[in-house]
């Protein structure tokens, strides 16, 4: 394995663990909302919504780590930077901003259109 994929599994790796505490500590804080004990309608209605928040926020971050996942088993396989849908390279540029990008941007913005 080259040093610029080393390089890269480690930074997927690091940026992995620190989703991992992230979704951690939201559950312990949804677990701490619905311990309160809630004196009013509009109090319930905010420890809701905070709940809520919270969860959808661990479901984006389940996401990237399921991405990260992929993008750590496609580098196994000698296949990180190359495009899930249409096997081309994905351009530098956006794997250097976004890492664990599993489509090109053509395709993302098609399956984003029109679903996967």
């Amino acid at each position: 394995m080259s040093d610029q994929y080393d390089q890269i599994k480690k930074q997927l790796l690091k940026e992995r663990q620190e989703l991992l505490q992230d979704v951690s500590n939201s559950y312990e804080t949804c677990r701490e909302l619905g311990q309160d004990g809630v004196p009013d309608i509009g109090d319930m209605s905010s420890a809701a919504y905070s709940r809520d928040v919270l969860f959808n926020v661990s479901e984006t971050q389940r996401q990237r780590i399921h991405d990260i996942d992929v993008a750590l088993e496609q580098i196994a396989k000698g296949e990180y930077g190359i495009c899930m849908s249409c096997g081309e390279e994905i351009s530098p540029r956006r794997m250097e901003v976004r890492p664990f990008s599993r489509y090109c941007i053509e395709c993302k913005t098609d399956i984003e259109k029109f679903g996967e």
